[in-house]
């Protein structure tokens, strides 16, 4: 793993030694193991290094190929190895010392600009082809490796952060208008729906699933990578599907241990972490190796104000798989005294712009310090489990079959559920029928939260005709309530991707350690996306594939659990009480500093706070309270912009 930079002069002149100095020095707030540099006529790449693989130990890099004339510098990770290695027609002998980069630069000179498509894992690259006078490079499908960009007449300089592009003297801080309207009319997570923009003007980033070539004064984006939900598998017997399943995943599983470090992995109370940390465990099991897992629990104090459905503390299902896995070395943390509005000046200094996910930001944070102190060089996580290894929701699927008019095989599913969950058999078809024709639903949708701009701002930047064009409506959300709709959406739209592989790019330098999700494996998501819906909720249950594959791995008090779910976060507010005049005193601040209030939306912010002068832990999602932490967020970034 390593935070990469460069510079390329297209006008073939020497590359200012200040400024390579400048940009490689921006760099050194990280930890790093090495640090090299390699400069040729016109071009200066460097390399700061976190060693990760057993491979990455003491690599030469940027590495420069005296025969091919290719120099690459890389952020790199890559997991399908072995079939690389057929397909190069790499010696045996030579397989266990290759390292990644020098894989990645034997696809470039076989396959050129199409490489990155027969590359699996995460990665960031750029390649110099001295031949050519051209720069080559690409960011993994999913963007979990970030990569920033400027181009000014002849000049072209990349780095995997912001911060290096801003020292360079010909590169202004200026603010993105177009990025912040985009992040306030947005109300979902998501951050901006143009993947190419940073807060920044004139600072670029190649999008999730792109390559980028470089030639003098002409650069091409171009996206290498489509996921498609028009192919299905069609197998025999449920039993295919989950042995198809089972060894797709446990290779992806396998591919992401590479480290001669300590594993660690996220553990909830659910399915996909526990079916990580189960596939996980058994791997290293057979090499001697503990895995530590790390968990998120609530403060002492901390009253559950929840529905019995939803479960903060999760311990009770995270001892059940502790447990049942064995060789699992289990860590919790309630992270007391610490707080979303504590965590904001640091957090926006690590992911150099402002973010929406502050509920779980300090513990987020918290626990890769805590792996960076046990010596994890790999944090196993399930971020994209939801949509892929655990996709499944009954009570859409049922909507699906209503809407077909499949009467017979509603009743009988609906008859397995209600022994399942529990509740009248019947009872939920008006809930179904709102799912399956949600025009019936038209007038609650009125409730959904306003979105943050200010409509003249909003209305200066035409903000709401570029989101509609991406499928999201006025209200700032995703315009279909359909869920198989907003699915496809979501391997579609590359915006989705965006916010928060950001963030584990930037933690995991931070903290010198690889946040690595083998339910976002492309390998995984490919046949997740192929496999019958009818394979996901079956017999009455609910991300049906995960439960049967994960028979005698998880105990059944987590595996076939549908009646409670764990959720992060529920206490922010409860955290926040004891400054919540602080909070307060600046919300007051905001909502007369005419310089923020052209940008956000000054009405809703002031009557958001007459809302919130009395905090209650129970207020916790109550839209006025998760506004203003937005606001204040977006509050502290352009203060300290200039």
């Amino acid at each position: 793993m390593s935070a990469i930079a460069g510079l390329v002069n297209f006008d073939n002149s020497s590359i200012n030694k200040q400024n390579s100095s400048s940009i490689m020095k921006a760099l050194e707030c990280f930890p790093a193991d090495d640090i090299q540099s390699w400069v040729g006529e016109n071009v200066f790449l460097g390399c700061h290094a976190q060693w990760i693989t057993p491979e990455s130990i003491g690599e030469r890099l940027p590495y420069y190929d005296s025969i091919s004339k290719l120099a690459i510098t890389a952020d790199a990770i890559i997991d399908n190895r072995r079939e690389l290695f057929e397909k190069l027609q790499i010696k045996p002998l030579d397989r266990k010392s290759i390292t990644d980069s020098k894989l990645i630069l034997l696809a470039y000179q076989k396959w050129g600009e199409d490489s990155p498509k027969y590359l699996i894992g995460d990665f960031a690259f750029m390649i110099w082809d001295e031949r050519k006078q051209n720069l080559f490079g690409a960011r993994d499908f999913s963007g979990c490796r970030t990569l920033y960009y400027h181009l000014h007449k002849n000049l072209f300089t990349f780095s995997t952060t912001i911060q290096p592009l801003l020292t360079m003297p010909y590169i202004q801080k200026q603010l993105n208008e177009e990025w912040l309207a985009e992040f306030l009319a947005i109300s979902s997570v998501v951050d901006t729906v143009d993947v190419s923009l940073t807060p920044y003007k004139d600072i670029f980033q190649v999008p999730p699933s792109h390559s980028i070539s470089v030639e003098r004064d002409k650069l091409s984006i171009k996206r290498y990578c489509t996921l498609s939900m028009s192919e299905q598998l069609k197998f025999r017997t449920n039993d295919e599907y989950v042995e198809a399943f089972k060894e797709v995943f446990d290779e992806s599983i396998k591919s992401r241990l590479r480290t001669y470090r300590n594993v660690g992995s996220h553990l909830s109370g659910g399915l996909d972490s526990g079916a990580i940390v189960g596939f996980a465990a058994k791997h290293l099991n057979k090499l001697n190796k503990p895995l530590h897992t790390f968990s998120y629990i609530p403060p002492s104090d901390f009253n559950d104000y929840t529905p019995k459905y939803l479960l903060p503390d999760e311990r009770e299902f995270i001892y059940s798989t502790v447990q049942f896995i064995g060789g699992v070395n289990d860590h919790y943390y309630d992270f007391n005294g610490r707080n979303p509005l504590l965590e904001i000046d640091d957090f926006l200094q690590t992911m150099e712009m402002p973010y929406k996910f502050f509920e779980n930001s300090f513990w987020v944070k918290g626990i890769f310090e805590k792996a960076s102190e046990l010596d994890i060089g790999v944090l196993l996580s399930g971020g994209r489990g939801n949509l892929s290894i655990s996709w499944g929701s009954a009570l859409d699927y049922y909507a699906l079959l209503l809407k077909r008019l499949k009467w017979i095989q509603l009743l009988k599913e609906l008859h397995k559920y209600s022994q399942n969950v529990g509740g009248p058999r019947l009872g939920r078809i008006p809930l179904i029928a709102r799912i399956a024709f949600p025009a019936i639903d038209r007038a609650e949708q009125s409730s959904v939260p306003q979105s943050l701009i200010n409509s003249n701002f909003a209305e200066q930047t035409k903000i709401y005709e570029k989101l509609l064009a991406h499928g999201i409506g006025t209200t700032g959300w995703l315009a279909s309530s359909n869920i198989y709709k907003q699915r496809e959406n979501h391997f579609e739209k590359l915006f989705h991707w965006n916010a928060t592989n950001t963030l584990g790019t930037k933690l995991s330098l931070k903290y010198s350690l690889w946040k690595r999700d083998p339910t976002n494996d492309l390998r995984v998501i490919r046949f997740c996306l192929s496999v019958p819906e009818e394979q996901y909720v079956q017999n009455g249950v609910d991300r049906w594939l995960i439960r049967r594959s994960t028979d005698k791995l998880l105990p059944d008090k987590v595996r076939l659990n549908q009646r409670i779910r764990g959720v992060q976060g529920a206490d922010w507010v409860h955290r926040m009480i004891p400054y919540w005049g602080q909070f307060l005193e600046e919300l007051q601040q905001l909502s007369k500093d005419e310089r923020v209030l052209k940008y956000m939306d000054g009405n809703a912010i002031r009557s958001a706070i007459e809302n919130a002068k009395e905090p209650k832990p129970e207020y916790a999602t109550h839209p006025d309270f998760r506004m203003l932490m937005r606001a204040l967020i977006v509050y502290r970034f352009l203060s300290n912009f200039t």
